[in-house]
């Protein structure tokens, strides 16, 4: 009875959120309908599973039920999301990145998600412009593509060409269904989280439908993305060395965005990459520096979704940037979802990063409590979460190169139990947290299709030196307020804060002009760095 309460529900939502739109109203319906069958489907599919289990007492056998469980509910919730399309498939692409939190039953079957999105007429857009603009693409547009050279979960591009310049533009333009059925959509995803709390008190997921319903928003105004994409270029255009590519904006309207084309590949195109010449420990370094760059610089924005589909890179001149030579680009698209930290926040995740990279375990208590609020019980689930390694692996040495085993090690662990701690504590952090938690996967992920052959050594240094940066300008903050800086005793202050800065830039120095001696003689880098910020 309570499943049958919870699917008239999920259909009261879903009516409640059309409203008198009578015409729209039997595809509502249906749309409810769907999820609430799965949603039904799946709850009673895990509560027969976990029942069967308490009768079994082989563990592997155990473990087996649960996992065909996550496998046969991971396939029917997938069909639902690409039938839906739209925010479900946002909100597909975003568990599948997920691998913390969810068993991998779930995420590797949500990875296709990634690929799979719809794709709306012509027909719809140009009538999505006309409204938009008062005008017909062909007034604007001397030549605009029937279809789309990209579409993703919320938008797809156009290639066109602006009538008045002659000037090649690529045109995002939002799937003009996402107005009508967002808001059933986000009470339906808020219903789905809710309902499985009730049943599974356990598994309180509302705080990610909650983020949802902040974060969705902003992705479906185009004008936002604009100033995000114009305060991202801004800031980068004071780091020249760093071959970071962001288009200019033409214009924009909440659905529309012209912007300059700036075409690449993929980046798990490595056939591309290894063709043309491109090392792919370089582009790996320079996707860390840039992504550190927008979490610890000073008023740097953060980009929040940065997965394979809103990256590319491609070939260019041999150009000299500071120190390094650079034969590629980094092409960023999709500005939607930026968020700012706060600099007590980002001061205090830097200390939590050198202390994890020093293996430091009192000092990472400390930090993880300054950022996200956990006891000292739970700080050890949330270095793996933030880390994506083992606790055994943070403890030890964080720079050793992952292995299969490790991987096992942490499925096995969400299966026996650890995902209900990881769950609830993640209900409790800060929603910027949680952001910079999908970020840092994503970067992971990004990293890890590179395939590259000098583990992550390279990477923690980067990692550390713009960690002891932030630290030293929290520093040399603190002494100023003292006095002078050439009062002795700041002076001796300043110097010492120096001196740590400079040393983990010096190592980072040595070691990027060894791993360049290293790969003249065809050699792989297994350098472990455990007191590398100390």
């Amino acid at each position: 009875m309570a499943l049958l309460a919870a699917t008239g529900g999920a259909a009261a939502v879903g009516l409640l959120a059309v409203g008198d739109d009578i015409k729209h109203g039997f595809e509502a319906t249906a749309r409810t309908a769907r999820v609430a069958s799965a949603l039904l489907i799946c709850i009673n599919d895990y509560r027969t599973t976990l029942s069967q289990r308490e009768n079994v007492q082989d563990a592997e056998e155990s473990n087996r039920l649960l996992k065909a469980c996550h496998k046969r509910c991971a396939d029917r919730t997938l069909k639902v999301l690409e039938k839906s399309g739209g925010i479900f498939i946002k909100l597909g692409q975003h568990l599948s990145a997920m691998n913390y939190l969810l068993p991998s039953e779930w995420t590797v079957t949500f990875i296709p998600l990634q690929d799979k999105c719809p794709v709306s007429s012509i027909e719809s857009i140009e009538t999505m412009f006309r409204a938009d603009t008062g005008k017909e693409l062909s007034e604007y547009f001397s030549d605009f593509s029937r279809e789309p050279i990209g579409a993703a979960s919320l938008a797809q591009v156009h290639l066109a060409t602006i009538k008045e310049t002659g000037q090649r533009v690529a045109v995002k333009v939002q799937h003009p269904s996402l107005q009508q059925w967002a808001p059933l959509d986000l009470s339906l995803t808020k219903f789905t989280f809710s309902t499985v709390k009730r049943f599974f008190p356990e598994y309180d997921l509302e705080w990610l439908s909650a983020e949802i319903e902040v974060s969705l928003p902003l992705e479906l105004n185009f004008e936002c993305e604009a100033e995000n994409a114009l305060r991202c270029k801004a800031h980068f255009a004071r780091i020249p060395e760093l071959p970071l590519v962001i288009p200019d904006i033409i214009w924009s309207k909440r659905r529309i965005l012209v912007m300059a084309c700036e075409a690449g590949h993929r980046l798990d195109d490595l056939n591309y990459m290894d063709s043309n010449g491109i090392d792919r420990d370089e582009v790996s370094a320079t996707l860390a520096r840039i992504f550190n760059e927008m979490i610890f610089g000073d008023g740097a924005p953060l980009h929040c979704d940065p997965h394979g589909g809103n990256i590319a890179i491609r070939k260019r001149d041999n150009r000299r940037s500071g120190r390094r030579d650079f034969n590629f680009d980094i092409i960023l698209y999709d500005h939607g979802l930026y968020r700012d930290i706060p600099s007590d926040l980002r001061r205090s995740y830097a200390k939590m990063w050198l202390a994890i990279i020093d293996g430091d375990v009192e000092r990472m208590k400390k930090y993880v409590t300054e950022v996200s609020g956990i006891g000292e019980d739970k700080f050890p689930l949330f270095a793996s979460a933030i880390t994506g390694r083992d606790w055994s692996i943070v403890s030890s040495s964080i720079t050793k190169p992952r292995e299969d085993s490790e991987q096992k090690t942490m499925s096995t662990a969400l299966q026996e139990g650890l995902i209900v701690d990881l769950v609830q504590m993640l209900g409790q952090v800060p929603r910027i947290i949680l952001l910079i938690l999908k970020t840092n996967d994503l970067t992971r992920s990004l990293d890890e299709s590179l395939h590259t052959k000098q583990g992550p050594a390279r990477q923690f240094l980067i990692l550390a030196r713009y960690c002891m940066r932030t630290v030293f300008h929290e520093n040399l903050e603190e002494i100023r307020k003292q006095g002078s800086l050439v009062w002795p005793p700041n002076a001796l202050r300043l110097l010492t804060a120096w001196l740590s800065l400079v040393r983990v830039e010096l190592k980072l120095e040595a070691f990027e002009l060894w791993l360049g001696i290293k790969r003249m003689c065809g050699y792989q880098n297994t350098l472990d760095l455990s007191t590398v910020a100390t």
